[in-house]
């Protein structure tokens, strides 16, 4: 009997952390060039002669997610492989992406290939799949499939790993607190530059009106969309009111805590708490009030006030410029050592809300199609 692959999260969970791991290992993606010299030449290369506590420990990190993720993967998705087998495949991966990287970062002027950097990439991964295995033999990662089934519905995965993806999204500095996907204006710019001295820009249409500031009550109606929405997320995949009653506050506490880091790396630690002034704090606590009021919703009405809050914010945020202020104090944001992973948190600030626009659109498609869709509260 051919064993029936388990859907898991670990798995998208794993692509995106490879994708985050190649953007940082490749960026800024720009000058490349041929020195001359075999790509993997670096495999001999004597001892680094400058290295850095830090540069050791981010390199054994960085990895840690990836191994442990791989290998959770390979044991929810095939229940009949072994820890071992498991934690060989992750270390495999593991070691082959970091190989793929540093050979690359030959061809980088920005970037020098480490032999150290594989060495450490691979123990971190190995290190991320030996944990997984030894959950596993604890019993954590069946423990987790079982509360996974019993607060999640089955087709769930992608609306975790969205859940998963918001805080990180809220990293990278948003000129509306929890105002994600405010792209129009950067397009514009962007598609005008692309477009600059060809045939083409004559076909770019003009704007017919003045992006004009939020006023502060649209302002405070963008806050409260914007820690909705990731809410309604979460009760169309919760199986009952008491999980929604549940994910709202933590939900709502991870949003918090994501937007103080952003600020504390972003301004210092002295201005994290910068962001949280009178109309975010009333934001938050309507969008508190409302995520209460919808605990018995049913999931196609959570779906649908999803998709109208989502459109909404996303139709008032284009609709203004950011501010002066805003743009000046972030071409000063010293990043440090952090600096790769700033244009990662950028783009998915700004995908993060139209992703969830395609996740709910195609799981309404799915459960219509299906027959499926759950016309009762949160636990039908």
């Amino acid at each position: 009997m051919v064993e029936r692959p388990h859907k898991s999260a670990a798995l998208p969970l794993a692509l995106a952390y490879a994708a985050l791991i190649v953007y940082a290992s490749l960026y800024p993606f720009a000058d490349w060039r041929d020195q001359g010299i075999a790509p993997w030449a670096y495999l001999s290369a004597p001892w680094p002669k400058y290295w850095t506590g830090f540069d050791f420990a981010i390199n054994v990190v960085g990895y840690v997610p990836f191994g442990f993720l791989c290998a959770l993967a390979v044991l929810r998705t095939r229940r009949s492989a072994s820890v071992w087998r498991a934690v060989l495949r992750a270390s495999v991966a593991g070691a082959a992406i970091a190989f793929a990287m540093e050979t690359l970062q030959s061809y980088l002027p920005a970037r020098i290939p480490s032999n150290v950097d594989l060495a450490l990439n691979t123990t971190g991964t190995v290190i991320g799949a030996v944990l997984a295995a030894g959950l596993e033999r604890l019993g954590a990662v069946a423990h987790w499939s079982r509360a996974r089934s019993q607060w999640f519905i089955e087709e769930s995965r992608g609306g975790l790993v969205l859940l998963a993806l918001w805080p990180f999204a809220l990293l990278f500095p948003a000129a509306v607190t929890f105002g994600l996907g405010q792209v129009f204006e950067r397009l514009e710019v962007a598609i005008s530059e692309w477009l600059l001295d060809t045939p083409f820009i004559d076909w770019l249409p003009l704007r017919q009106f003045e992006l004009e500031p939020l006023v502060p009550a649209v302002e405070l109606l963008c806050v409260m969309l914007g820690a909705l929405v990731p809410c309604l997320l979460g009760y169309l995949v919760a199986r009952s009111v008491v999980q929604r009653a549940i994910l709202l506050p933590l939900i709502l506490l991870a949003g918090v805590a994501a937007s103080a880091l952003s600020a504390a790396l972003s301004y210092g630690p002295s201005h994290a708490w910068a962001w949280l002034d009178l109309p975010v704090q009333v934001g938050m606590v309507a969008a508190l009030l409302a995520g209460m009021l919808l605990l018995l919703a049913p999931r196609r009405l959570c779906a649908a006030l999803l998709l109208a809050g989502l459109v909404l914010q996303l139709s008032l945020l284009n609709q203004a410029p950011e501010s002066a202020y805003f743009a000046q104090t972030l071409a000063t944001w010293e990043q440090g050592r952090f600096i790769r992973f700033h244009g990662l948190a950028q783009w998915l600030g700004w995908a993060w809300p139209f992703a969830v626009l395609a996740y709910v659109v195609a799981a309404l498609s799915r459960r219509s199609r299906g027959g499926a869709a759950p016309a009762g509260g949160a636990g039908h």
